[in-house]
């Protein structure tokens, strides 16, 4: 069971992260160890190329971990990224980003996770992402 819920969450990071709002990014769903987010399509996100830029991919990203993370612990707002990878695995299509994330080991201090991004209605992930997290101590 999530220690955090999905309306926490996304209230959390709308009053807290406004940059995600600007990237169109909603959360779909959040379990213990697992959750999942939208990034709505947006034109103003696509780069040379005709991609979604790597930018708006990798804060995607970030915000999943970050609730895999906070579904394990509950709301820390403190805890932060100390680590983000990201490989690219293909071009994403002019259409919402889905993430997945699921967390790989949780410790007392760290957490390190992974997110597969996809394009909206195809099977191949776009980018594999990992992470870790910095959890502050509690008091």
């Amino acid at each position: 069971m999530s220690q955090i819920s999905v309306a926490d969450f996304q209230a959390l990071i709308d009053a807290e992260l406004p940059l995600v709002g600007l990237f169109g990014i909603r959360t779909s769903d959040i379990g213990h160890g697992q959750a999942r987010m939208r990034m709505h399509f947006n034109p103003g996100l696509i780069r040379p190329g005709g991609t979604i830029a790597g930018p708006a991919l990798m804060a995607l990203a970030d915000v999943t971990l970050y609730a895999v993370v906070l579904g394990m612990i509950g709301k820390v707002e403190l805890a932060v990224t100390t680590s983000l990878n990201i490989n690219f695995l293909r071009k994403p299509g002019q259409k919402d980003i889905l993430a997945e994330g699921r967390i790989l080991k949780l410790g007392q201090r760290l957490a390190v996770g992974e997110v597969l991004l996809y394009t909206e209605g195809e099977a191949e992930p776009v980018a594999h992402v990992t992470g870790t997290y910095s959890i502050p101590p509690r008091r």
